[in-house]
């Protein structure tokens, strides 16, 4: 007797007994990761078959469609919905580079690898990610049924099923706030941050019931629709992975329960998915294909339940508005970081109207601190608008190491080690050591008290030192030096040391302005000599241990800064802007003193990122600086010539000319590159620029001038788990030499 056959007679019996009333149909969706993608296409069947579905069960990513479902989504917005996200993005928690701060865009761009280290011991995070993104979007799009407590109060009524991780028990979730409750139900472990609900630690509830059928039954169904897209048992040649042979061994209690559920089921529904995986979400569209497919080989069964009910179909509900207005702020579980602080991370007025969209970017600029291993929250209703409630969980690790390994043509080899730690001396504080060892010994100290939106304050000191073969023409000019008439090329040692003193906050949202004192001592120096000797026959070079020293001082100064990167990637930027405006004003010299004069120094770089197609996009680049004052001190004159994303002293980058060509107190620059992404991570770089660059170009007028010096580049970018590798071969015309620029690696 076949089974279409069976349910029909089902059916008619069922009839007979319930002639004094509709039946209700109840629908039961499986967990299956990637895979419940079906559940949208069978869905999509049975509304068009006219049933009305009365309770909805479901575990996992079946609670994630069940619940979104059961609040008034259709099958078709369902569809749309998943088909114009990128689900990848969301599980891994890829925040946007623009949620994070200044500090943290550094930190990404440094880093290879980044441990937790307290108790100076190296482990290793619970989980991928803190499903942040994911949490985000269920707030949005149940926004409408924010206030719905009871779930049986929603349009349809709705349970899900979570898992005690303590007990090992299955945990019914009918009432509460449903973003949480189906978040809950589908924390897959070790992908996801477990969630806390009322006390008790749950994660996915596939581990103990995957298919809620007696739970819905119990509802008060008397027909039950399920969408089963769980795994069979893999065969031998399948078990090629540890992963593999876990979820093998999760599935044994699964399958042989579904032997019981399956008869149970009136009209069960098996999409045709077993080449996917739990995380195959690009194949969204072909998943949902399948789930339309294994729906349809049941549509005449579904059909039959439909003229039993006599349904109509769904009434259209108000779904997630753009906008909210957050009244108030109530903050839990804050113990380590202040109010300030989170506020300052929030970055909207309570009282204004705001879109989710920027109340998603204060979320994930708190997120993408690392400061919190979950951020979960509600939107509730309180007459007069509504109440943001965070509930956090704070991340206990205070201690990080952190490491990274670079290799340019002017450092050479480096390997960084990285101590981080949070809640140093204050709350909302970090300290951080870079250490750097290689050809070049190199240290990078920061301490700041991050208030975000508020005036932060911080401290800095870093070292750097590398040395170059320069053309002895720019030392002479530079330096006023004669002798060394046998000289083509000297060898030049420079070393900065830099320490600040600021007060930093964020303008308009996207600028940060820094202001503050700085002290720097700077060396040039060789051991290259012949002879050399100042200008002036009455002076002579500072002459150590057979080191000559052209700058050997201190510097005193107060500066500000005015900084803005909304750019997507900082080595192959897509789409956005830059700006980074500097002014130091140099008062004070020790080791000069009484031929010291006051001056000053400004620059600027601006640029902008756009696409132009899918996988081209065009960086737009544009800089300057000059010097203000009568000061002859030369030492903060511009150095042009080279390759990097590593900013030092005044050193600017300009292809086609080596390190340290070109020398000026002023100079305006333009850059173009070119950027075709050819192959996932892999980018063809064409870059072209132009300059001038002299003494007092501003003055003269010379800087409106056609270009004294241009240059060109053809490279291959990759984007590795080190960091960017960069090749270059570049040429000028002005020049018969050309060059060949390489690095690996994160700029530090």
């Amino acid at each position: 007797m076949g089974k279409h056959y069976c349910t029909v007679l089902l059916l008619l019996i069922s009839s007979l007994i319930w002639s004094q009333r509709k039946p209700k149909v109840g629908l039961v969706l499986s967990g299956g990761g990637a895979k419940g993608m079906a559940h949208i296409g069978a869905l999509k069947v049975i509304e068009e078959a006219g049933i009305k579905i009365d309770y909805i069960g479901g575990t996992s990513m079946g609670a994630i469609i069940g619940g979104l479902y059961a609040a008034g989504y259709t099958a078709n917005e369902l569809d749309s919905i998943f088909k114009t996200t990128n689900l990848s993005q969301l599980i891994t928690d890829n925040l946007p580079r623009n949620a994070k701060t200044f500090y943290e865009k550094d930190d990404a761009e440094r880093y290879a690898l980044s441990l937790p280290f307290d108790n100076f011991k190296v482990s290793f995070p619970e989980a991928i990610s803190g499903g942040q993104n994911i949490y985000n979007e269920f707030i949005r799009l149940l926004y409408h049924v924010k206030d719905v407590e009871d779930f049986n109060e929603l349009p349809i009524p709705f349970i899900c099923i979570a898992t005690n991780i303590e007990t090992g028990k299955p945990v019914l979730m009918n009432k509460g706030y449903l973003p949480e409750a189906i978040m809950a139900s589908g924390t897959l472990p070790s992908l996801f941050e477990p969630s806390e609900i009322d006390g008790q630690i749950l994660i996915d509830g596939g581990v103990v019931n995957n298919y809620p059928i007696n739970e819905v039954r119990k509802k008060g169904a008397d027909i039950i629709i399920g969408i089963d897209v769980q795994d069979d048992l893999a065969k031998r040649e399948s078990l090629s992975s540890a992963t593999e042979i876990l979820f093998q061994i999760n599935n044994y209690r699964t399958v042989n329960e579904m032997n019981t559920k399956r008869e149970e089921t009136d009209v069960y529904i098996k999409p045709n998915i077993a080449k996917y995986t739990v995380i195959d979400f690009e194949e969204t569209e072909n998943i949902i294909a399948e789930g339309v497919k294994a729906a349809e080989l049941k549509l005449q069964d579904l059909k039959d339940v439909a003229h039993l009910q006599g349904a109509s179909k769904r009434k259209p509900i108000e779904k997630a508005k753009d906008s909210l207005t957050i009244n108030r702020l109530i903050i839990k579980g804050n113990e380590r970081y202040t109010r300030g602080y989170i506020k300052g991370k929030l970055r909207f007025t309570l009282g204004n109207t705001i879109t989710f969209k920027r109340l998603q970017q204060g979320l994930g600029n708190m997120a993408a601190t690392g400061n919190f291993k979950a951020i979960r929250y509600k939107l509730v209703s309180n007459g007069l608008g509504t109440d943001l409630i965070l509930n956090l969980k704070e991340n206990p690790t205070k201690m990080f190491i952190k490491m990274g390994a670079h290799y340019d043509d002017l450092y050479k080899s480096a390997a960084l080690i990285n101590l981080t730690r949070k809640n140093l001396i204050f709350k909302d504080d970090v300290g951080s050591f870079d250490f750097i060892l290689g050809d070049h010994i190199r240290y990078n100290f920061q301490y700041y008290i991050d208030k975000g939106f508020y005036w932060s304050f911080g401290i800095n000191s870093k070292f750097n030192t590398f040395d170059e073969a320069v053309d002895f023409k720019i030392i002479q000019e530079n330096f006023n030096i004669s002798g060394g008439e046998n000289l083509s090329e000297i060898n030049l040692d420079f070393s900065d040391l830099t320490n600040q003193i600021y007060l930093q906050t964020v303008v308009r949202e996207e600028f940060a302005f820094r202001t503050g004192l700085e002290h720097r001592f700077i060396r040039f120096s060789t051991t290259t000599f012949n002879n050399l000797q100042l200008v002036d026959e009455n002076e002579s070079l500072e002459n150590k241990d057979g080191r000559i020293f052209f700058e050997n001082s201190n510097y005193f100064s107060g500066f500000a800064n005015l900084r803005l990167d909304t750019y997507d990637d900082k080595y192959f930027p897509t789409r956005g802007l830059y700006f980074n405006g500097n002014l130091n004003y140099y008062v004070y010299n020790p080791d000069l003193k009484g031929d010291f004069q006051d001056f000053a120094i400004a620059k600027a770089q601006m640029g902008v990122a756009l696409p132009i197609t899918h996988n081209l996009s065009i960086n737009l680049d544009s800089e300057g600086g000059f010097k203000l004052g009568t000061s002859r001190i030369a030492t903060f004159d511009f150095i042009m010539g080279g390759f990097g994303n590593h900013r030092v002293h005044n050193l600017i980058p300009f292809m086609g000319y080596d390190f340290l060509s070109l020398t000026g107190n002023s100079f305006v620059k333009a850059k173009a590159n070119l950027d075709f992404e050819f192959a996932r991570k892999n980018h063809l770089l064409l870059q072209a620029n132009m300059a001038n660059i002299d003494d007092d170009l501003f003055r003269t007028g010379e800087w409106f001038t056609a270009p004294d010096y241009t240059g060109f580049g053809i490279g291959y970018g990759l984007e590795s788990f080190l960091g960017p590798v960069q090749v270059y071969y570049s040429w000028t015309p002005q020049r018969n030499d050309s060059h060949l620029f390489f690095s690996v690696g994160f700029w530090f």
